[in-house]
């Protein structure tokens, strides 16, 4: 039987299916939902299962070929300590805060057992825009819902206050230019998710 946490990522200049036909795969998008952070529960993914979750987080469109994104892993104890960060952090920007949204902030990286930060590195004056850079760590978010739902944990993708505060961005190291595309959270569904009310798309045909 296959090892669904390890399959097989192909080699460079490997010839490649063009289409792979899959309703597994469609019914899996029609019905993808996010599972609150607040709702979730262990166990998280192992480090294959992680592997695979990141591997497959980088299949995403790169215009240029610049991998501009990299990832940043919480789980075990760095989620308490960086959660301690966002705590201190808060005090300094909302000195009259209530005791719960201290206890939060105190907790929010414990909400799920593994958290995955995805990095926007954009490579900047490159003939390749940096929006489309941008949108390749926003696909990089996507991918790793997508692929963590079909490993069967649940799943969300939050940016939060925290993702834009000039300190917590530096107690993540990231360089200038680096912003915070998304944290995604990823443990099982203590609460099953239900669906939310959705608007038709809009879709216009060029004439």
């Amino acid at each position: 039987m296959a090892d669904l946490t390890r399959p097989l990522f192909p080699e460079a200049g490997q010839t490649l299916t063009a289409a792979n036909k899959s309703d597994d795969t469609l019914r899996l998008l029609a019905a993808r939902r996010s599972t609150l952070a607040k709702n979730m529960t262990g166990p998280g993914p192992g480090e294959a299962e992680l592997e695979t979750l990141i591997g497959i987080a980088a299949r995403t469109p790169d215009h240029g070929k610049l991998f501009p994104w990299r990832f940043i892993v919480f789980e075990g104890d760095a989620r308490g300590r960086f959660s301690a960060i966002l705590e201190t952090r808060f005090r300094e920007l909302e000195p009259e805060a209530p005791p719960e949204r201290l206890a939060l902030e105190r907790t929010r990286f414990e909400r799920a057992p593994v958290v995955i930060a995805v990095i926007s590195d954009v490579t900047e004056n490159h003939k390749i825009p940096e929006w489309e850079q941008v949108l390749s760590a926003g696909a990089a978010c996507q991918n790793l819902l997508i692929a963590a739902n079909a490993m069967g944990f649940a799943a969300q993708w939050l940016t939060e206050w925290y993702a834009y505060d000039r300190k917590v961005k530096q107690a993540l190291g990231l360089a200038p230019g680096e912003r915070v595309a998304g944290f995604v959270y990823i443990g099982q569904a203590a609460i099953a998710p239900t669906e939310r009310p959705r608007k038709p798309p809009r879709i216009n045909r060029w004439r």
